[in-house]
């Protein structure tokens, strides 16, 4: 299994995205499973580029509604691709993707995550499947087990199934079966339940991803214990971040798609920089003007 690291850029310097599917993808999204898949008229390749032509790319994304999720859409509708959104949110919440694509590029759906039904539902016109399903923390009805291996397992399979040609899965740059982490141990685990159900699958290892809305740098700008200090684990002198941009992961993902080479492989996405945690976190609150001050916590609370 090959593993390539990606290195965030600035946009200056990022590879340009072809408007038109390459003739290897296209011919792989018409071929399913042991048969000729069909393939339908709105997929051909026209047009001269932009959200009102028509890159042959038709996308679920499970997790859309996410923070990476908004700019891998809106990355897949500047190239003229069709995005199904499966959707467990309210419909005011989805209105700012209506504007990521051409008139009925974009298709929302309700799907229900335990339901084997609904996601086959939601992939079976697809040639190319995102998964983004995430979270954080658990709770009472999504356990960590559930949320990175279990709805990815279901997804793989389905995928498989469908005879989708692409499949691309979001993991974590630090998964480790051994990790102390509970939730570093699922994403590894979610990894090998992916491969498992679908060898092509290709997996992608973000770090730290920053933007609007994200909960990276938001996490510490908002983190206050007893009063103004800042819980760090050995006041952050030991710990290196190395943060991507999250434009730039959503389109190291539609390259991804667009790269007939890309099938069965594992990219590590990553920015061009490292730095020590606290000083990442002393820069977050010089920006916001607030006085940062740090205290050592041991390693068991972070666990």
């Amino acid at each position: 299994m090959a593993t390539v690291a990606l290195v965030s850029r600035p946009a200056s310097v990022l590879p340009r995205i072809s408007s038109s599917c390459s003739p290897a993808i296209l011919s792989a999204a018409s071929v399913s499973t042991g048969q000729q898949r069909r393939l339908q008229h709105t997929l051909v390749p026209k047009g001269k580029g932009g959200r009102s032509s028509s890159s042959g790319i038709s996308a679920t994304v499970f997790g859309a509604t996410g923070f990476l999720g908004r700019y891998v859409v809106n990355q897949l509708g500047r190239i003229g691709s069709q995005v199904v959104i499966p959707h467990r949110c309210d419909q005011y919440d989805l209105m700012y993707f209506r504007t990521m694509g051409d008139l009925g590029q974009i298709i929302f759906m309700e799907w229900d995550a335990r339901n084997k039904d609904s996601i086959k539902r939601a992939l079976e016109h697809s040639n190319v499947v995102i998964n983004l399903v995430g979270r954080e923390w658990e709770t009472r009805n999504y356990r960590f087990e559930d949320v990175f291996v279990t709805i990815p397992q279901q997804i793989a399979r389905a995928a498989k199934e469908a005879g989708v040609s692409k499949l691309i899965h979001m993991s974590h740059l630090n998964a480790d079966i051994r990790s102390p982490s509970k939730y570093l141990r699922n994403k590894a685990v979610g990894e090998t339940a992916v491969r498992d159900e679908f060898p092509d699958a290709i997996i992608m290892k973000p770090a730290e991803v920053f933007g609007r809305e994200d909960r990276f740098f938001n996490y510490y700008a908002n983190m206050r214990w007893f009063g103004n200090s800042i819980p760090l684990l050995s006041l952050g002198k030991n710990t290196e971040k190395q943060p991507v941009y999250v434009v730039d992961v959503a389109k190291a993902i539609v390259n991804a798609i667009k790269d007939p080479d890309s099938n069965g492989k594992t990219y590590a996405l990553v920015g061009p920089n490292r730095y020590l945690l606290h000083d990442l976190v002393e820069y977050i609150y010089a920006v916001v003007r607030r006085p940062f001050v740090a205290y050592p916590v041991p390693r068991q609370l972070y666990q």
